[in-house]
C-alpha cells in the first residue's frame, strides 16, 4: 500500500465532507506501518478543527451509586462478579447530587455526567432523577448527561422532559464480541436503549472500551455503528486493569495504537464530540497530550471508580498545547483556583497507591446518604464506563 501526502489529504477532505471511510481503510489506519502517525494526527486534527475549533469540552462524572449491580460486565468493578475492593454505597441524596453539580460547574465543567449502577431504573428512580435534573438546570448552566442503564421510550421521554441533554449507554464492543464481555444482557439491549433515546429527542452518548481482547475489525465496527446511530458524543476508553475484575489485564495497547484508534474514530464520526476517556493516562503515557488533536473532549477528576490525572496537570496540558476550555471559566481561572485548592487526584502509576478512588473522592461534598429514599433494587443496570 503506497502512501503519499494525497492519502492524508483525502482523509481530511472526506471527513470534512462527511464521507465515511470504508471498513478496509479503517482497519488499515489501525494496522498499516506505512501510514505514519504524525501525518495521520494532522489529518484528523484538520477535521477536528473544522467542526470544533480549538475547544476542549471538560466533563466531570458523578458516580451517583456505587456497586449493588446484578450485571456481569467483565470490565466493570461494580459488576456482581467483580471482586474489586470498591467503596459501595446506595443512591446519593438529592442534596449531595446537586451540591456535586455546583462543584463541577465551579471547577469548569461543561457537562455534568450522572452515572447509576444496575440493570435499568425503576419508576421511583426516574422520578427522582428528573427532580434532580430540574433543580440542577435551574441553578447552573450545565449540560446534563445521564447513564441510567437499559431504557425504553417511556423512560427516555421522562428524562427528556426533565431537561436531560444526553443519555449515555456505551456499546463497549462489537456485536460479535459482546458475549465475551457480558452475559446478563445483550448488545441488542444496548442498541434498543440508544434508539429509544433518539426517538425521545435525547442526544446520544455512546462509545467503546478498547483492550478487551477484541480484533481491530471489532473496533472499526463500533465506530461505524455509532455513525449510523448518529451518536453526538463518543467516549473512547482504553481498558483500565482493576484487580478483582474478570478482565484484569488489558491487551497490550501502545500509545501509537491508541492514537490511531482516536484518529480513525474522528474520520468515521467527524462531527461528534470525541472524548479521550478512561485509561488515556496509563496507555498514552507521555503521548497523552496528542490525544487532543483528534479528540475534543476529556474527563476531569478521574472516572467511575479509578483516579485520573491530577486536575492541575490536565488543565496545564490543555493550555500548553494551545487549546481552550469550553466552559464559563477560562483555563487560567481554573488553574488559579487549583493553585488555591490542591486537587485530591493522583496520577495513575506514580507509585502513590491504589488507582481506585477512596470514599472521600467518590463523595467529595461529604453529604450523608439518603437512606430513607435510596433505591438499591437489583433491577437496575450496569454503570457504563464512560
Amino acid at each position: 500500500m503506497a502512501i503519499d501526502q494525497s492519502f492524508y489529504l483525502n482523509l481530511t477532505e472526506s471527513g470534512i465532507a462527511g464521507e465515511v471511510p470504508d471498513a478496509d481503510t479503517c482497519v488499515q489506519l489501525l494496522q498499516s506501518p506505512e501510514i505514519e502517525l504524525l501525518p495521520l494526527l494532522d489529518a484528523a486534527f484538520q477535521v477536528r478543527r473544522h467542526f470544533h475549533g480549538h475547544e476542549v469540552a471538560v466533563h466531570i462524572l458523578n458516580n451517583a451509586q456505587n456497586g449493588h449491580c446484578p450485571e456481569d460486565c467483565h470490565y466493570c468493578a461494580q459488576a456482581s462478579t467483580s471482586k474489586a475492593d470498591i467503596e459501595s454505597y446506595g443512591l446519593k441524596s438529592d442534596d449531595e447530587v446537586i451540591e456535586e453539580a455546583r462543584v463541577a460547574y465551579e471547577s469548569g465543567a461543561y457537562r455534568y455526567c450522572m452515572v447509576f449502577a444496575g440493570r435499568g431504573p425503576s419508576k421511583q428512580r426516574l422520578e427522582r432523577l428528573a427532580r434532580q435534573v430540574r433543580k440542577i438546570k435551574q441553578n447552573y448552566p450545565l449540560q446534563i448527561c445521564v447513564s441510567p442503564g437499559l431504557m425504553d421510550d417511556e423512560g427516555t421521554s421522562i428524562l427528556k422532559d426533565a431537561g436531560v441533554d444526553r443519555l449515555n449507554h456505551n456499546l463497549n464492543t462489537s456485536e460479535r464480541h459482546y458475549p465475551k464481555i457480558c452475559t446478563t444482557h445483550t448488545y441488542a439491549d444496548r442498541v434498543r436503549t440508544l434508539e429509544a433515546a433518539k426517538r425521545s429527542g435525547l442526544k446520544m452518548c455512546s462509545g467503546i472500551i478498547v483492550g478487551m481482547g477484541e480484533a481491530d475489525e471489532d473496533v472499526v465496527d463500533v465506530a461505524r455503528t455509532l455513525r449510523s446511530l448518529e451518536a453526538s458524543s463518543i467516549p473512547v476508553n482504553f481498558l483500565v486493569p482493576i484487580p478483582g475484575n474478570q478482565l484484569e489485564q488489558p491487551a497490550r495497547l501502545s500509545p501509537t495504537y491508541c492514537l490511531r484508534v482516536l484518529c480513525m474514530y474522528r474520520f468515521v464520526n467527524p462531527q461528534a464530540e470525541l472524548r479521550a476517556a478512561a485509561g488515556r493516562e496509563g496507555h498514552l503515557r507521555s503521548m497523552e497530550v496528542m490525544a487532543l488533536y483528534p479528540a475534543n473532549s476529556l474527563f476531569l477528576d478521574g472516572y467511575l471508580n479509578t483516579r485520573g490525572g491530577s486536575r492541575e496537570r490536565v488543565l496545564q496540558m490543555i493550555k500548553d498545547a494551545g487549546f481552550e476550555i469550553k466552559s464559563s471559566f477560562s483555563v487560567d481561572e481554573m488553574l488559579d483556583q487549583e493553585a488555591q485548592h490542591a486537587s485530591f487526584q493522583v496520577d495513575p502509576g506514580d507509585g502513590q497507591g491504589s488507582i481506585l478512588k477512596t470514599l472521600d473522592e467518590l463523595r467529595p461534598t461529604n453529604q450523608a446518604p439518603d437512606i430513607a429514599t435510596a433505591d438499591q433494587s437489583p433491577e437496575t443496570a450496569p454503570s457504563d464506563r464512560k
